[in-house]
């Protein structure tokens, strides 16, 4: 295949073949990658704007029945000296935190917890919501699936319930590499490609929407990160539910059991690139400034991101890793200017607000895949 004849077609807004994304990142110059990536940016985004937002990740427990090979955050219950839920008034000091440097919303995700169940999840978003009135952007499809699992209901029931108590949209964790060789051999005991997929499709049959991830860089092939992209433009096709695209490489540690060959900078930027190329139904990427450094950060702003995702407050998991990059908003801002771009605080819908927007519960929804 043509190298530039691809790229021309990606520019042109043509959508590209499984095998012509392949074709990209096993051949393409990481700067023709990068440029044809921002043209397309920029035809799909505000062309003098970066935005993001002031969030706070908070992980409500670190208890997890799942065994994630590159995981170094979760613990088992029997591990009392570690295992922690958070109280209340823990839960309402991370809040009050966020709230007072002018945040209204929160990422909020645990482990699989053997003995929550799902009322205690329906309280928790209660207490939040009433109490705070911020966005609530918590759990992830292997969560959803875990509460279902327990209590032996559907998707679509468990996130009418959640959402009804006070769910607003599902981040995009767990994802990895949507392709069940590479999650058998990394996960145990954790949500499957299909059920990953079944779970955001019934976020977008509740009205809500989420956002799609992919953890890279470990032992799957680019073939197979192709097939992810796939996954993922298939089901936004569908369905509409993903607001943004937020990729990075997995951070390896010598305590962790996945050891294996990793990947670099380079890497990071010429598979977003492409990722940016390829989903073309998907209107926001978000830069990984959180694995890959304040510099690398902006420089993926001219390789296809056109935001510079959360403040992360707080972050336990990449931490847990040994990765500890950490922004506040007047450096992301300080690091858009100085990239040539208009900084602008937005909310998770992409509104140029930080103001929360309630969305309605509607089952079967036609949810818009644009921004």
């Amino acid at each position: 295949m043509n190298i530039p004849t691809i790229l021309r077609k990606a520019i042109e807004g043509e959508r590209l073949t499984p095998e012509e994304a392949l074709e990209l990142l096993q051949h393409g110059d990481l700067t023709e990658l990068g440029n044809a990536a921002h043209v397309v940016r920029l035809r799909m985004n505000h062309p003098h704007r970066v935005t993001y937002v002031i969030e706070r990740n908070i992980n409500y427990s670190n208890v997890c029945a799942a065994d994630c090979d590159f995981c170094g955050f979760y613990v088992k219950p029997h591990d009392k000296g570690r295992a922690y839920t958070l109280t209340r008034d823990e839960l309402d000091a991370k809040i009050e935190e966020l709230t007072r440097v002018g945040g209204r919303q929160i990422l909020m995700q645990g482990g699989l917890h053997p003995s929550l169940r799902l009322e205690w999840y329906e309280d928790l978003l209660r207490y939040i919501k009433q109490r705070h009135g911020v966005h609530i952007h918590a759990f992830s499809p292997p969560e959803i699936h875990w509460f279902a699992k327990l209590s032996k209901i559907s998707y679509v029931e468990v996130l009418r319930r959640l959402h009804e108590a006070g769910l607003d949209s599902l981040p995009g964790g767990g994802a990895e590499i949507l392709v069940d060789r590479v999650r058998q051999r990394i996960t145990r005991n954790k949500a499957l490609t299909d059920e990953w997929i079944g779970v955001m499709r019934a976020v977008a049959e509740c009205g809500m929407r989420g956002t799609a991830t992919m953890m890279f860089g470990h032992i799957e092939t680019l073939e197979e990160r192709v097939e992810h992209l796939q996954r993922l433009r298939s089901l936004q096709d569908e369905c509409g539910v993903f607001t943004a695209f937020i990729a990075w490489t997995y951070q390896k540690s010598p305590n962790l059991p996945l050891q294996c060959p990793t990947t670099d900078a380079y890497d990071y930027l010429r598979t977003v690139a492409v990722a940016r190329l390829f989903l073309d139904n998907i209107p926001h990427f978000q830069a990984s400034w959180v694995t890959q450094g304040a510099k690398i950060g902006q420089i993926s702003l001219f390789f296809g991101c056109d935001d510079m995702g959360s403040t992360m407050i707080e972050e336990n998991v990449v931490s847990a890793a040994g990765t500890t990059y950490k922004l506040n908003a007047a450096e992301i801002e300080r690091l858009i200017r100085d990239a040539g771009f208009e900084p602008q605080r937005r909310n998770f819908y992409y509104d140029l607000t930080d103001e929360p927007r309630r969305t309605n519960l509607l089952v079967n929804a036609n949810v818009p895949g644009g921004n």
